[in-house]
């Protein structure tokens, strides 16, 4: 009679564990993917697209790049002004849909400002927890977690010195 509860118990502290460990992986690699585009190195290397800074917050997702490519999106977008950003609505989880409308990417440009999402679809393990954790709606048993940053690009340089020659 006892064990029921606690297994229940157990396996919903586990399910809240990983998706706080999760969370945490996404805001970590997208801190870090931002600021490449903080400091104009991503503008700069050449890479221009979504799939490109997609790439890049993926390669620093640790233990979740095997299902990151599949279960990711970025957005960026820039703004006149911190009051325009405050103003932006943040995204719906329950009308969430990527394929239908596809988060923008505008990097900026040196001094911009700029906000930064990513979006991670999490698969929620525990069945008696699914109401509970997810929030995708429609018994989906998933829960879209989100990191958002936002900042002002630096001063870069956008034609870097090429190597000096001997």
């Amino acid at each position: 009679m006892v064990s029921l509860p606690l297994l229940v118990m157990t396996f919903g502290l586990l399910e809240l564990a990983m998706v706080f460990l999760a969370n945490v992986t996404l805001d970590n690699a997208t801190y870090m993917a931002a600021r490449e585009i903080r400091t104009g190195e991503f503008q700069t290397s050449g890479a221009t697209a979504q799939s490109d800074f997609k790439t890049l917050v993926c390669s620093r997702m640790s233990w979740l790049s095997a299902q990151c490519p599949t279960a990711l999106w970025v957005g960026v977008q820039t703004f006149s002004s911190f009051a325009t950003l405050a103003a932006a609505p943040g995204p719906n989880p329950t009308t969430f849909n990527p394929v239908k409308n596809p988060p923008c990417f505008s990097p900026g440009q040196p001094t911009d400002i700029v906000l930064v999402n990513s979006y991670f679809e999490w698969n929620l393990f525990t069945p008696l927890l699914n109401n509970a954790l997810e929030n995708m709606g429609g018994g989906s048993g998933k829960r879209l977690l989100t990191s958002t940053t936002a900042f002002r690009n630096e001063p870069y340089n956008t034609n870097p010195p090429q190597g000096a020659g001997c």
